[in-house]
């Protein structure tokens, strides 16, 4: 099954109806290391109820996130991997990705619910994905959330993660953020900004949906703070 799935995802591609769909809807699309402030813009983001929340498929099971067990229909849309086949036959997803045996995805449907309630479709995401629907619609928005610096972001991880945390899976994420911060860096996809101040971070994000060219005028000072970050990663993997 897992192969079946890997290979239809080789050249899987939407449907022109679906393609159509995205130049049609507004899209947000939030991206940046964990930590970085994703889910919490989410939330502000939502709360103004303009925003419908694109709930991503995925093939494992739910887990545990806070203390609490996920949902389906709300933290993700759970299924089999019969069905995530289903839906690649259909050309009922617009992209999907393979992680640790696993389908990831974004559906058709759930950007029509956004579509048909007027909405901004939003939802945080991987680097992978930002660059399929940007193959699909160069004016979908893509945001990058930034901490402001090294230091902080690891005081955040480890607000958030607690004392115990497993080495390898703290080298992974390091290694993720680094790669993901490189895609920030070598691409034209995103806007920069510095998650330094939650309200200040939320106004940056409504003046960039908001604007004409969906630009922001720190997006170079916050780039900046890309490349020291980066160059702060890459030290620290060396040094453990």
């Amino acid at each position: 099954m897992q192969n079946s799935l890997s290979q239809k995802l080789k050249n899987y591609q939407p449907s022109q109806q679906a393609i159509q769909l995205i130049h049609d809807t507004p899209i947000l699309l939030l991206v940046g290391p964990t930590g970085a402030g994703k889910d919490s813009l989410k939330e502000k983001l939502l709360e103004s109820g303009k925003y419908h929340h694109i709930v991503s498929h995925t093939t494992r099971k739910p887990r545990i996130n806070h203390g609490i067990l996920e949902k389906d229909g709300q933290d993700y849309h759970f299924i089999s991997k019969e069905e995530a086949e289903k839906l690649l036959d259909d050309q009922a997803m617009i992209e999907a990705k393979v992680y640790s045996d696993n389908l990831y995805g974004t559906s058709v449907s759930e950007i029509q619910a956004a579509h048909d309630e007027a909405k901004i479709a939003m939802t945080d995401i991987e680097v992978q994905g930002v660059a399929e629907y940007k193959q699909l619609d160069p004016s979908v928005m893509a945001v990058f959330l930034l901490p402001p610096d090294f230091e902080t972001w690891q005081q955040r991880l480890q607000k958030r993660y607690g004392e115990v945390v497993d080495f390898d899976d703290f080298k992974l994420r390091l290694q993720t953020a680094l790669d993901e911060i490189e895609q920030l860096l070598s691409t034209d996809y995103y806007v920069a900004v510095i998650n330094d101040d939650l309200e200040h971070t939320y106004e940056q994000l409504v003046e960039i949906v908001e604007s004409a060219d969906h630009k922001s005028q720190s997006d170079p000072a916050a780039r900046e703070v890309a490349k020291k970050l980066r160059d702060d990663i890459k030290d620290y993997l060396t040094n453990i």
